[in-house]
């Protein structure tokens, strides 16, 4: 049996991976036990000097036969500790990834409801709020450390109105103070799923972690939404965790996240938005870690684009309130719709939906910097 202090030791080498530097703790513990297993630490070890290898250099480092390695490589695929694609030159390398894929990747499948995936369950919420009392503990480093943080996430906006079809108006802001940060082209969804032979989609896994905690979803049921692209949905389809679908099919479940008021995120290679895409979520406001009211760590966004509204459109029916995704729309005094800035994406969810078309996007770089809320 693997020792307590040889799965601090894996921690530390998923931690090379990138992603949040989780401290150790009994809850780390027993989701390392669940997804790493005893019999396969040996392999996690041979990753200690480099977290990326060929066959030949794991069979090497681990001192394990091939078919060894094959065997324990395809358990850790499983359950989103190894990623395991051939390079641009057909070679299979072998990666370790970052300690939050494995919550990502777990609850992408479609799970059971049996009593160890409640308990798995328990355990990520468990984490969460150990995550969250460490962030809280050490809030004014994490303040102070904001401005310098990359965003690790995209927003791709909805550029047409969902009462007529006609395509929001975008206002060119020349004069809008833009950070330094160069965001992508792509900014129409449609044009990124162009871009890409291989789309695979499953579940949210915000969405299904929070129905195993008794919380579903106030927006959409739970249903395969969220997307991979490219070697990630050739991997997570080959691993159980999504399946392999038609440009066609993406769309249409890009369109009812979108009549359901989901905000498009594209997530991009190692976490840069310089790189190409390699996932596209669909968020809703009230499960995704990334969304206002739910965030439990700092939250860095990247956007093209600011709600701008119309007040002698508005008659105040209070939709885009209701929809927002970061609660940055509030009616004001006079029952007209008021955007906050600061919290605004940009993702185009209130024009779509605003049945006056009295919302446009001002064009131009963001980025969105939040903490979560300070508990007293």
């Amino acid at each position: 049996m693997s020792s307590e202090a040889e799965y601090k030791k894996a921690l530390n080498i998923l931690s090379k991976a990138g992603g949040f530097p989780y401290p150790f703790s009994k809850t780390l513990y027993n989701i390392l036990k669940y997804t790493i297993k005893d019999e396969n630490i040996d392999l996690l070890m041979a990753f200690e000097n480099t977290i990326s290898q060929t066959m030949e250099q794991l069979k090497e480092s681990s001192g394990l036969s091939e078919e060894d390695i094959l065997e324990k490589v395809d358990a850790l695929a499983k359950t989103g500790v190894m990623f395991n694609q051939p390079n641009r030159n057909g070679v299979m390398v072998y990666r370790i990834l970052p300690l939050h894929r494995q919550f990502e990747y777990i609850f992408m499948k479609n799970l059971k409801k049996t009593e160890e995936n409640y308990k798995v369950a328990k355990l990520f919420q468990n984490l969460n709020e150990e995550l969250s009392d460490v962030i809280q503990s050490d809030y004014a480093a994490m303040s102070s450390d904001l401005e310098q943080m990359p965003p690790l996430d995209r927003t791709v906006p909805i550029l047409e109105n969902l009462e007529t079809g006609e395509e929001i108006n975008i206002i060119v802001e020349e004069e809008l103070q833009v950070p330094s940060e160069k965001i992508l082209p792509t900014q129409k969804i449609r044009e990124l799923i162009e871009k890409y032979d291989d789309i695979a989609v499953g579940n949210c896994y915000c969405r299904q972690h929070q129905e195993f905690l008794g919380n579903p979803c106030k927006q959409i049921e739970l249903t395969p939404s969220c997307m991979t692209l490219g070697k990630s949905a050739r991997h997570t389809s080959n691993h159980g965790f999504s399946k392999l679908v038609s440009k066609e099919e993406a769309l249409k479940i890009l369109k009812k996240c979108e009549d359901a008021g989901l905000v498009h995120k594209a997530y991009h290679l190692h976490g840069d938005i310089g790189k190409e895409e390699v996932a596209i979520c669909n968020c809703c406001s009230c499960c995704c870690l990334n969304a206002r009211d739910c965030m439990i760590y700092p939250v860095v966004n990247a956007t093209n684009y600011l709600a701008s509204i119309d007040e002698d459109l508005c008659i105040g029916c209070g939709t885009c309130v209701d929809i927002c995704y970061n609660k940055a729309i509030e009616l004001n005094d006079d029952d007209k719709a008021e955007r906050i800035e600061e919290f605004c994406e940009g993702c185009g969810v209130c024009a779509y939906h605003c049945p006056e078309n009295a919302i446009s996007l001002i064009e131009g770089p963001r980025i969105i910097r939040m903490l979560p809320p300070k508990k007293k």
